[in-house]
């Protein structure tokens, strides 16, 4: 398909007239751009589309997306309606991704983690809270992590929410604002919470771009990646400065630069592979993507956020974990650099969000 385009200020409409009025079979064939009054055409024109595409689905003219907490990754905008046409956006921007993976093209946009979750039809959980709203998702953590029998917190399973510029009282199961949130109930209240916020909130907006996005690239087969290496295959494998990253560290909980855990450390990243330094970096930090200007310019969620570790009491089998809204890998004082090394990998395969042994 040739794709004749104007440019710059409308390519995004007129990218979605084309791709709208073109058949799918002729796009998965393959595509050839044009520019209107340019004469180049080639795979550098198409991989020039594809990344003026990629800044374009997330121009806040269009309002389809809105930056996560730390400013780097984007998730779809609850309040996109604003925009009489969004849901066909969002289609072709569904559609622009699949084309993008179908024809092994990288895009320029880094999405929060639940959002890449949704396109993959993993379930979401309260730790992704933490990319819209870290404080909302502290206080999630903080009802697990503490016996709520006795505190009072009458809380119920129900939210306030914006409805039509007043706020009301919503129930998040039938019946809810009558149910009291309990020790023994605790664990559902958060996972409805986190789904109302994550899922229930922009349902109509991922149907719309998995519509566009599945028209390329079928669930069965993307179903085969989690959201990490869904990630890389979008966006890439980014070139990580391990130089950089080890200056740019803080330490807390006892730790410094002369501890010899640290020194392992160190010297066992300097010897991952690149992959294995991605999957660190998002391990840790929720993201595969390096900041412009390096490691002095990551973001948590309120603000700089440099990339920290912090000392953990090593027990036999004991995994390292991570607070990716703080940037911080809790690193257990392991006894030698190879029972380090092993620990790391099995964490950063395995993914051990919320859990710390195995």
């Amino acid at each position: 398909v040739c794709l004749c385009l104007l440019f710059p200020f409308s390519i995004f409409r007129s990218s979605c007239e084309v791709v709208s009025k073109s058949s799918n079979e002729k796009l998965k064939q393959g595509i050839a751009v044009r520019f209107h009054g340019e004469e180049g055409m080639g795979q550098g024109v198409v991989r020039e589309w594809f990344d003026i595409l990629s800044n374009e689905i997330i121009n806040p003219d269009y309002a389809l997306f809105t930056q996560s907490a730390d400013g780097t990754t984007f998730q779809p905008n609850s309040n996109s309606s604003v925009n009489p046409d969004h849901l066909n956006y969002f289609r072709f921007a569904g559609q622009i991704l699949g084309l993008a993976l179908y024809h092994r093209q990288l895009v320029n946009i880094y999405f929060t983690r639940s959002f890449y979750k949704h396109i993959l039809g993993i379930p979401v959980n309260y730790q992704d809270v933490s990319s819209i709203d870290p404080e909302y998702a502290k206080n999630l953590q903080w009802i697990l992590d503490n016996d709520i029998s006795d505190l009072g917190l009458e809380l119920t399973f129900s939210v306030e929410t914006d409805v039509f510029g007043a706020m009301e009282e919503v129930p998040i199961k039938p019946g809810g604002t009558s149910i009291q949130v309990t020790q023994e109930n605790k664990e559902e209240y958060v996972q409805l919470v986190t789904e109302l916020r994550m899922t229930r909130a922009i349902q109509p907006q991922i149907n719309a771009f998995l519509l566009g996005f599945h028209t390329f690239i079928p669930p069965s087969l993307i179903q085969l990646f989690d959201e990490f290496e869904l990630e890389l295959l979008l966006s890439g494998m980014p070139e990580i400065d391990v130089m950089d990253w080890n200056r740019n560290t803080e330490y807390s909980s006892g730790y410094d630069l002369q501890e010899p855990v640290i020194q392992w450390f160190w010297e066992v990243v300097e010897n991952f592979t690149q992959e294995e330094r991605v999957l660190l970096l998002q391990f840790v930090t929720g993201s595969s993507r390096v900041p412009h200007g390096g490691f002095a310019y990551l973001m948590g969620g309120s603000g700089l956020q440099k990339f920290t570790i912090a000392a953990v009491p090593y027990t036999p089998n004991l995994l390292p974990t991570s607070s990716t809204c703080i940037n911080m890998l809790k690193l257990p004082e392991y006894p030698s650099k190879d029972v380090l090394r092993n620990r790391l990998l099995v964490a950063l395969h395995c993914g051990s969000y919320g859990y710390t042994m195995a």
